[in-house]
């Protein structure tokens, strides 16, 4: 006996208001994003080559000297990579660890949104039954008002039962150094204005590592434009380049990418 078809397009109706969840991610999966409660692969993974990434030299080497320490199961740190937005401090987590696993690392990345903050003790015991080497990758997080989340990362951190595996490290991208924000009238406490401030610093103190980046002057700025040219091929004029940052009131990688791209679209390419 055929089904009814008004049951089989209300079936068809639920199905598509509540779609089945996605696939887990491979075991082998090069980078995953943490995503209602699954890790999910990252398809075509394959930020900017690293040597592209100029003016941030120092901050490379740490960076991927960390991860290949994490790599080869031997001590290494939590990451803070703070400053001026644009900088590059997301495509250096990124490239980092792209460059490492060309070069053999059986080292993973998985991206969780800042609001998955709560759910990081879950990822954790995901994890934990992989001994992989897995970066955990938190971007431009920051807190306003409500430190309960602040909290919560720092028993993560360091100390608290729900703390990340051994060989898993987080790595945190902020524009603010200190991530909580701070104000000038921390001193004007009547109780202790050293209590305030030491409560505040207490989370960015449970990282190993912290990394600073700063606005780029006007020569670096241009070394970023010429270096992604000479990449794709095209060709740029300094004064076009510059009336470019100044439009755009900054100068950072992230507008001499955008820069690129522009070169590319005036050239009629296209940029994969």
């Amino acid at each position: 006996m055929s089904s009814d078809p008004v049951f089989t397009r209300i079936a068809e109706a639920l199905e598509r208001l509540s779609p089945p969840p996605p696939a887990s991610a491979p075991a082998d999966a090069p980078a995953c994003r943490w995503e209602q409660g699954t890790l999910i692969e990252i398809p075509n993974f394959a930020p900017l080559p690293i040597d592209l990434l100029s003016g941030i030299d120092a901050q490379k080497l740490a960076v991927l000297e960390n991860g290949r320490r994490l790599a080869n199961g031997h001590a290494a740190h939590d990451v803070l990579l703070w400053g001026a937005r644009g900088g590059g401090k997301s495509a250096l987590v990124k490239s980092s660890v792209a460059a490492l696993q060309a070069a053999g690392a059986n080292l993973q990345l998985v991206e969780a949104p800042a609001s998955a903050l709560d759910s990081l003790s879950r990822l954790f015991a995901n994890l934990a039954a992989s001994l992989r080497p897995t970066i955990v990758f938190i971007d431009d997080l920051g807190f306003d008002g409500d430190t309960s989340a602040a909290r919560h990362l720092r028993s993560v951190l360091e100390g608290g039962a729900s703390a990340r595996p051994a060989h898993v490290r987080l790595y945190v991208t902020s524009n603010r150094r200190h991530i909580l924000p701070r104000v000038l009238d921390e001193q004007d406490s009547a109780i202790n204005p050293r209590d305030v401030i030491d409560d505040k610093l207490a989370l960015v103190d449970r990282f190993g590592l912290s990394l600073g980046f700063h606005v780029c002057d006007q020569d670096q700025y241009l070394s970023m434009v010429a270096g992604y040219a000479t990449h794709l091929g095209l060709a740029f004029d300094r004064e076009d380049a510059l009336l470019w940052s100044t439009q755009r009131g900054a100068r950072s990688g992230r507008i001499a990418w955008h820069y690129a791209v522009e070169l590319a679209g005036r050239a009629g390419r296209n940029i994969a």
